[in-house]
Parts: structure tokens; sequence; C-alpha cells
């Protein structure tokens, strides 16, 4: 059923500059803001840095700094390097203090040793390897924390947009465009609330506080258990009441049902007579469900998208409400969000290693692209919003074991702090190379699979 139900966004290929241009905008500064966070420390720890990158390949634009730092933007916007002197092995611990010039080695000066990086400590060289991740998430926190005590945290209302029949919060009493206000106590903010306290609650009974028509009204609702088996036979468990958020759209060409009424054999101007009739009015319609079978819902209807009437909102709340706190509060609120994203990206990533979600929902450039041009156009907030939390991933990817990454070489470092002594340079040089291969058959995939996916 989940096929036939799709998020508001729409991503094609008209005005494809508007998705491309505000994508290598916020990439650009997240990874200025990350190679500054290599660098600051860098100098913090006494290492001359030779070159600050923001882009690959042949220099555009650059300009040398008092301190011999090289500062350019290069062809290729989708990355950058900060270069430091003396880093020339994985580890930086098994270089030599010898310089080439005019194709002869000659030794160090005392002044450049003591700026080389490999000079320094175990844990000078794994701070300055650290603090990029790091940088992202502290860059995150702060336009989150700045975002929330100006304007407010963006959420999708807590509403019932749809109730699946025969599903928990049917069987409890829930209506469509029902507000949930406190779950156990708890107050809701957004539908992802509900969503954080029903997962984890399995099929314990739940105190709800809903508003209906402007009154509140209390339930007792036990979700379902939903168990989902990976192809390797693991089981996850995880509550479920049956309700959608205002965030979502039906297919009108999905719509089996209306009240009763087989929409099989009828045209597509009857079937938007049909749906017209029922704008505004409680109603059950049938969407396809798994082995042929129908999931019912109840919904009320708004309104036809306004473009191509392919689809129906099932709300009349399109827009994120906007939740405004106090300075504690949006310290809590960005500390709470930081670590949501976090955990749930790794949740994801988990799943889809296990098989319980599917590879095709890893996602690559041209996806994230999209999702910035969508952001791009949907406000500043979003914007905003958008970018601390490919800030947060930037940071979290980069901090993964993989060589190549920040965080393969602070295994490198872990390992040298532990046994006193550097690994050796074949096993680092095997460890690169499977690394680069990894990561190259990665990213092809993501983006090709992106590719793939626009054009079906």
């Amino acid at each position: 059923m989940l096929d036939y139900i799709y998020q508001y966004a729409d991503f094609g290929w008209n005005g494809l500059i508007d998705f491309i241009l505000p994508f290598l905008i916020i990439l650009s500064i997240l990874v200025f803001v990350h190679e500054w966070g290599h660098y600051i420390v860098a100098r913090w720890c006494g290492v001359h840095v030779e070159t600050f990158s923001i882009g690959f390949g042949r220099e555009i634009y650059g300009w040398t700094d008092k301190n011999k730092t090289r500062w350019k933007i290069g062809w290729v916007p989708l990355g950058g390097y900060v270069q430091m002197f003396g880093d020339t092995d994985p580890s930086s611990a098994n270089s030599k203090a010898e310089i080439l010039e005019n194709e002869k080695s000659r030794p160090m000066t005392v002044e450049e040793t003591n700026s080389a990086f490999f000079t320094k400590s175990v844990w000078q060289r794994a701070a300055i390897v650290f603090a990029g991740p790091a940088i992202n998430f502290i860059f995150a926190m702060g336009i989150l924390f700045i975002l929330y005590t100006t304007v407010g945290k963006p959420v999708t209302p807590p509403i019932a947009a749809a109730v699946m029949v025969d599903g928990a919060g049917f069987e409890a009493g829930i209506q469509p465009q029902d507000r949930f206000l406190f779950i156990d106590g708890k107050p809701i903010q957004g539908f992802v609330d509900i969503q954080k306290q029903v997962a984890v609650s399995l099929d314990r009974p739940l105190d709800v506080i809903i508003d209906r028509n402007g009154e509140q009204v209390s339930l007792s609702i036990t979700p379902k258990i939903n168990k989902i088996e990976d192809r390797f036979g693991f089981v996850q468990s995880r509550g479920l009441i049956g309700i959608m958020s205002s965030d979502k759209a039906i297919s009108i060409a999905s719509i089996k049902t209306i009240n009763g009424r087989s929409l099989d054999d009828v045209s597509d101007t009857q079937r938007q007579n049909a749906v017209s009739a029922i704008i505004g009015k409680d109603a059950k319609i049938g969407l396809p469900s798994s082995e042929d079978e129908i999931q019912y819902l109840n919904v009320r209807l708004v309104d036809f998208k306004s473009d191509d009437k392919t689809h129906v909102y099932m709300t009349p709340q399109l827009d994120k409400e906007i939740v405004t706190f106090g300075v504690m509060d949006a310290l809590k609120a960005t500390v709470k969000e930081t670590w949501f994203v976090t955990t749930a990206s790794l949740e994801a990533i988990g799943q889809i290693i296990t098989g319980t979600r599917s590879a095709t929902e890893l996602g690559g450039i041209v996806r994230i692209g999209a999702i910035a041009g969508d952001a791009a156009q949907a406000g500043i907030i979003a914007l905003i919003t958008f970018t601390a939390m490919l800030s947060i991933n930037l940071g979290l990817i980069n901090l993964f074991p993989i060589p190549l990454l920040d965080g393969g070489h602070l295994v490198f470092y872990a390992y040298e702090a532990i046994f006193k002594k550097p690994m050796s340079e074949k096993v680092m040089d095997y460890a690169l190379k499977m690394g680069m291969v990894f990561l190259v058959c990665l990213m092809a995939f993501a983006n090709i699979n992106d590719i793939v996916q626009i054009i079906r």
C-alpha cells in the first residue's frame, strides 16, 4: 500500500538548476566547515598547513596567506582537503624528516621538523583528524540552536490524517483529523513524537489525550506489534497504531474502493468525480496492500493536487508547524535532535546491512541534490534544517572506521597508541586499497541507484 502514498515533494528533470545550485552551495559550506576543523586544530598543534582546498582538480581561484597556506577552489566542487606539511602516509608516523627539492632530498631544518604533522604525538594527530567530523556536529548543533531560539522548530503536525481500519488506533476510536496532545503524560509536538512513543511501547497500553474539534478526548490505545523479518531470519518488533501523517498524499489511480464502491472498471473522469464527491467528508477508501489484498483507510480528503490532479491530500495542514522554545529548552531540543538523527542514521544503515531495509534506499549525491533543491524551494527554515541534518550525517560518515575516511585514520592511531608503534606500512597499504575499492563501489551504487529511480 505504501507504494501508492507519496511525499508532497516532486523530483524531476525540470528546473534542474534549482536543485544543483543549492546542493553545491550547501555542500561547499559543509566541506569548508569540516576542513576548517582539521585546519584550526592543526594550527593549534603547531602544524603547518600547506593547502586548504574546497573542491578537487585544477585550481579556479586561490591565494596564499601570511602563514604560507594556499587557499584555493577546485573545478570539481564535491569535496575538499587540507594538506599538512609532512603528512605523507596513512598513519603519518613513518615519514622521514626529508624534503624533496630539485629532485633531490635534503634534511628538514629544525623549524620544518617542528611544524611537520608526523612529528606530533599520536594524540595530537588523532585530535587533528577527529576535529573534522566533530566540527560538523558542532556546526549543526549551533545552527539548530540559533534556529530554535529565534524562529522555532518546524514539525509535521501530530494529526491522524488517515486511520487504518482494523488498526489499533481505529479500534481505540481514533478518527481522521484527531490531533494528539499527550501520550502517557508526555506532550506531543510533532508526528515523529507519536512514532517514537508507539514504536518502543510494543503492545503496552498507552494513555492518549487527543483534540477532536476543540474538545479533549482521553483514549487508551494498545499498539499492535509489527514483526519485520530480514533475509537472514532476524526479527525486529515495533509497535504500530495504524495512522498516517499529514505530509502524505494519495495517488488517485491507486484508489480501489470508496465507501464500498469498486473503482476498478471506471474511467479516469469517473474516478476523479468519485473522489470529488467525498472531498471534505469522512470516508472509507481502499488501497492495494500485499498479496492482492486491500487496506482500508478512514480519511477526510481535502483537495486535489493543483497542477495535475493525480493525487489528493488528506489534511488541510500542508505546511510545517513551528514549535517555539526558551533558551534552555532550545538547547535540550538541539541535543535531542542531534542524537535522534545520529542514532536513526545508524539504525537505517544497520537495517540495510541486515536486509530489513532495502539497499535501494541508499542515496548518493543525486538524491541529496534533489532533497537540497526541494528544501530550498520550501523556504529558508527547511533549507537551514536540511543543512544541519546533512552536516550531522557528514560528520557521522567520516567517523566510520573505513580507510581513507577520518575514522579509518583514527583506527590507525588507536593501534599506535595501544601497541606503542605504528601499524606496518604493508597492512596499511592493503587497507587503503580495500577502502578505496569499497568507497568507489558504494558511491557508484548509490548514484546509479538514484539515476535509475529517477528514470523509472
